[in-house]
């Protein structure tokens, strides 16, 4: 399923240069240009406050919006960069480009654990440790997938989870160029915490015995 692509609701700015670009800031926007995609820059401009939650919230460049513009049609974007004033680090301009269905784009997608309950490690006590919530793939703008769903229903104490286990959407890489961890099982709290006593103990008779249960319980 693709994602939803979130909107951004813009206006159109008459004039530009830096005169114009003052004006909008007084009148509590954040002016912008939207360039790219065979067309002519679009002079635009954003509600301060509209833009400075969406800044706040995470991953506003690595997002793909959906531009909303009176008197334009709707188009695909992605911020190229967001300008900030110097001393109170606050947004005074952006550039924002067009892309086509077909156009690639690094997006952070959600990574869904199904079939944890039940599994296993799970029967047995343990817990998952989700070690990326979401991971960075390329993706072609006009399909994105919803989420990234990982199938943990075999899963035992002591597994891990890599991306190569998992059959990521039709067209999308990870930007990241190596086997890293999703997730792992770990023993339950009470079973680590024996089991470092007796990594610990250094009494002969009950560290042999002890040792062949820590033992069992990993196998």
């Amino acid at each position: 399923m693709a994602k939803e692509i979130p909107d951004l609701v813009a206006h159109a700015r008459t004039g530009t240069g830096k005169g114009a670009a003052r004006q909008a800031r007084r009148d509590g926007m954040v002016p912008g240009v939207v360039y790219g995609g065979g067309e002519d820059p679009l002079p635009i401009q954003i509600p301060f406050n509209d833009l400075l939650k969406k800044l706040k919230a995470g991953r506003f460049r690595a997002t793909l919006w959906n531009l909303k513009v009176e008197g334009q049609e709707d188009v695909r974007v992605i911020a190229r960069d967001v300008q900030r004033d110097v001393v109170k680090d606050l947004p005074t301009h952006l550039d924002l480009m067009r892309l086509r269905r077909t156009s690639k784009v690094n997006l952070f997608i959600p990574v869904v654990f199904e079939g944890v309950e039940g599994c296993p490690g799970d029967k047995q006590g343990g817990v998952l440790t989700i070690v990326r919530p979401e991971v960075e793939l390329r993706v072609t703008a006009g399909d994105i997938p919803e989420a990234i769903t990982v199938d943990c229903s075999g899963m035992e104490i002591g597994d891990t989870l890599h991306i190569s286990d998992v059959t990521l959407p039709k067209g999308s890489v990870a930007t990241i160029d190596r086997d890293f961890v999703l997730g792992n099982m770990q023993a339950p709290s009470g079973l680590a915490s024996q089991k470092d006593e007796d990594e610990e103990g250094e009494e002969a008779p009950e560290t042999e015995v002890i040792n062949e249960k820590s033992d069992d319980a990993e196998a």
